[in-house]
């Protein structure tokens, strides 16, 4: 695939993970609705200068569809009434606020607002597909400037700080200028300062397409590279781990760091590329403790559960090097089914074809793009925990599975003569395979489990186990544990290279 087709099919990609713009006009009417709501005559907050806002990933633009097409979304939003922390307590500014809500969920038909730690949820109408954290706060930049400038630390956004309102806070019940501290306008206007070249090139280049104003562009209509990638990331990382209970990166985490590795690139693939290549640079070890700052205040370390959970650590480390291989393989395949397969475990199939289907389309390719995988063979390939071969290809030999051995206490010893034969659970399997690479080499058995009794368990590998050879035969042996689909794929490795593979051995347990 030459690099115009691969980054032509990355940025169909892009556009198959956005949020439709009604889905933000939407939104945008909704809290534009309460903002009213809240200064109206009558409310409680009336005579107070009130700034409703949004937050997260759709202030930022890099909101994705929902994996699934179940489209329902979490909005976010910031209600900051300048009120002073001396007059009033977290609790009491808290339950204003839900009163406001709940008056405003009746006027509307909406079920009763729900209270959480921190901000109460507006349920809208399943119609609406979706429902609005709403967090109160009050401006806190003057304080939050004394504690920063105290510490010697960085002020640069210490403008916007608010505080916040949190139930599990010591003080959440009684008057105190001790709140819990926060910066969403602060962090958006870090997050779009390290793409305001890409982003401002690209909103002259719509308004001169439509001859309309620059300012007149809404700005969620301005895609940069920046957050097209963010959004590739997370769907990549949401499909990596839905078999797995834990482990799953936080979206502020690859947000942060993807924005900081972010070099000015112009196209999608490119800035992708980049950002796996440098992201982890951005990861501070303190003195054995892991730190990723919050650009906004320097005292928040959004990795402060790695140091607590260190397997959250490990699972990002394994989640970045499957996404590095992933999109370089990516870049580098040659033709569009090669990348569709290469990305659909991690991205989805069906997104990752629908993407294919549009660049086919583009570059009159459509004979034979899109794959036909079904049955078990399709549910191990998609698999994704299934990891990508980490070696360059150099095919310079054979290697295959010649014969595969079935055992069980209650049958007799069954050869499996092809893959995707049914099997009995209790039993255990032998593998042989042969090879006609010459000695040295390394060998790598890749196992892949799926169903819920393999995932249930922690077990469903996909890992590259290295095993040993006896004069070209190499064996294998395993047990059938897991009820679903498995697959197990034999590597010779030589120097550093893929020299062959056998392909993946498909077994069925009933």
């Amino acid at each position: 695939m030459t690099t115009s087709t691969a980054d032509r099919l990355i940025k169909d990609l892009a556009k198959s993970l956005e949020v439709p713009d009604s889905r933000y006009e939407s939104t945008d009417r909704s809290y534009r609705s309460l903002a009213r709501w809240l200064e109206r005559e009558g409310s409680l907050f009336h005579h107070v200068e009130t700034d409703v806002y949004v937050q997260g990933s759709f202030r930022l633009g890099t909101a994705i569809r929902p994996v699934g097409g179940a489209e329902h979304y979490d909005l976010d939003v910031v209600c900051e009434f300048s009120i002073s922390k001396a007059h009033k307590t977290q609790s009491q500014l808290h339950a204003d606020l839900g009163r406001e809500l709940a008056a405003y969920a009746e006027a509307k038909g909406m079920d009763d607002p729900s209270s959480w730690d921190r901000c109460w949820t507006l349920n809208y109408a399943d119609e609406a597909r979706f429902h609005m954290d709403v967090l109160p706060c009050v401006p806190d930049g003057k304080a939050q400037r004394q504690i920063l400038e105290a510490r010697l630390l960085s002020t640069t956004y210490v403008n916007e700080a608010v505080a916040i309102t949190d139930s599990n806070h010591v003080n959440f019940s009684r008057i105190s200028n001790d709140w819990p501290a926060s910066n969403p306008n602060g962090y958006a206007a870090w997050f779009k300062g390290r793409m305001r070249v890409a982003f401002e090139r690209r909103r002259q280049a719509i308004a001169l397409v439509e001859s309309a104003n620059v300012n007149d562009i809404p700005t969620f209509r301005v895609k940069t590279p920046l957050q097209s990638a963010i959004q590739i990331l997370k769907r990549h990382r949401d499909v990596r781990f839905s078999d797995e209970g834990s482990g799953r990166p936080s979206s502020i985490i690859i947000t942060t760091l993807a924005a900081h590795a972010y070099g000015q690139e112009a196209d999608i693939l490119g800035a992708l590329l980049s950002i796996l290549k440098r992201m982890d640079g951005f990861i501070e070890d303190r003195s054995g403790e892991w730190w990723i700052s919050n650009p906004s205040d320097p005292r928040e370390n959004f990795a402060d559960y790695w140091n607590t959970e260190p397997k959250l650590k490990d699972a990002f480390d394994d989640w970045l090097e499957t996404a590095r291989t992933d999109f370089q393989l990516a870049a580098e395949a040659d033709d569009p089914q090669a990348i569709v397969d290469l990305l659909s475990p991690r991205l989805g199939r069906v997104l990752v074809e629908e993407a294919a289907s549009l660049s086919a389309k583009k570059v009159e390719e459509s004979a034979g793009v899109l794959s036909r995988i079904s049955g078990a063979l399709r549910q191990v390939l998609d698999a994704p925990h299934r990891r990508p071969a980490r070696w360059p290809v150099v095919k310079s030999g054979k290697v295959e599975i010649r014969s595969a051995l079935f055992t069980h206490p209650k049958f007799r010893k069954t050869p499996l003569l092809s893959d995707g034969r049914n099997v009995a659970a209790g039993g255990s399997l032998r593998f042989e395979a042969t090879t006609d690479v010459p000695e040295p080499y390394q060998v790598f058995w890749q196992v892949v489990n799926t169903g819920g009794s393999a995932a249930k368990a922690g077990a469903l590998r996909g890992r590259f186990e290295e095993a040993s050879s006896a004069q070209g035969r190499l064996v294998r042996r395993e047990n059938t544990l897991y009820p679903g689909s498995h697959s197990i794929e034999c590597f010779i490795v030589k120097e550093g290279y893929c020299v062959a593979r056998s392909g993946p051995f498909v077994v069925n347990v009933a």
